[in-house]
């Protein structure tokens, strides 16, 4: 181990040294003797102090791409502290290794923690768009629905839970998923039927689209908004006119919503219909729309390099199947 390293671990446990980014980045890829040496400090650390070394690690992480702290957040992820391991999962948002899964479905089935339950269901979303990609192997898969649609269906957990179970199954191209999304819909509980909104976007299935354009008109500001970004997922043009009628919804939010799933849309209608919105007297509105145009012509020109949005790729895959 290097001496930079030592000391490091020694102020960490010091709570008169301040935390250092300069210090804190001697903790990026750890070998396992290092590991070995963070984990016995750390269980010395006082809980604040630990709590404050994971936000710190985070930041580092989403500032600087070279820095890898993955192996400190599975470490953490057995934590005596329901935030620390909360703090751990946020850490492990890039991390695509499929021995990540178990643990994940063990924290979701498992830990004592309703919000570090619902923090693991979310991070299995990323491993069940991976799943619908044929970027896991099928026994990942299986595993990873069976345990998003088993929480989904267990009333006895809480309500938190259970949404963001179904929302990370939601890409899902499956019949008990699809099932979990109108089971969701009809229920009388809204956070439950938002959930349900959202999926449907992710789920990217055009069926959905006659429910979505129904709840463009609810009265729930929030269902609206959440049906307008399903829309701009499935892509399709039918939604056109009527996300036109939302930008000048009573509710920001939702206008923003709309002008976003134009673009995304991308038809000729969508793209006049924003190029309307460039004399819109809201300084939002008009900034939301310039970008958005932007992100079309960037798309429209064949020299630039475009990165396809996920839910374009799943879209690509389920027509080939079809």
């Amino acid at each position: 181990m290097s001496p930079n390293f030592e000391e490091t671990i020694a102020d960490l446990t010091d709570l008169d040294k301040p935390l250092l980014s300069s210090s804190l980045i001697d903790l990026s890829n750890l070998n396992s003797e290092e590991l070995r040496s963070f984990e016995q400090a750390w269980t010395t650390i006082e809980l604040n102090r630990r709590r404050q070394i994971m936000d710190r690690l985070i930041d580092l992480a989403e500032n600087n791409f070279e820095l890898n702290f993955d192996n400190i957040f599975r470490s953490c992820l057995k934590d005596e502290d329901a935030e620390v391991r909360s703090k751990a999962i946020e850490g492990l948002w890039e991390d695509e290794a499929p021995s990540l899964i178990n643990p994940l479905i063990d924290l979701l089935n498992e830990d004592s923690s309703e919000k570090v339950q619902a923090a693991a269901a979310t991070a299995l979303s990323k491993f069940a768009m991976l799943a619908e990609l044929k970027k896991l192997r099928s026994c990942h898969t299986a595993k990873i629905s069976k345990a998003l649609v088993a929480v989904f269906n267990d009333e006895s957990k809480p309500a938190e839970v259970r949404r963001r179970a179904l929302e990370a199954s939601a890409s899902l191209n499956q019949p008990q998923v699809k099932e979990a999304i109108l089971e969701a819909y009809q229920s009388h509980d809204s956070k439950l039927r938002t959930s349900a909104i959202y999926a449907m976007g992710k789920n990217c299935d055009p069926s959905w689209l006659p429910m979505l354009l129904k709840e463009l008109g609810d009265v729930n500001p929030e269902m609206r908004y959440e049906a307008a970004e399903a829309c701009g997922e499935l892509g399709e043009e039918e939604a056109v006119p009527h996300l036109i009628e939302l930008i000048n919804d009573s509710d920001i939010e939702v206008q923003l919503a709309a002008i976003q799933a134009l673009g995304k849309i991308g038809s000729s209608e969508a793209k006049k219909s924003l190029e309307q919105c460039l004399d819109n007297p809201s300084e939002a509105i008009r900034q939301a729309v310039e970008q958005t145009l932007g992100q079309l012509e960037a798309e429209e020109n064949p020299l630039s390099f475009r990165l396809r949005t996920p839910y374009k790729m799943i879209q690509t895959l389920k027509q080939n199947k079809n």
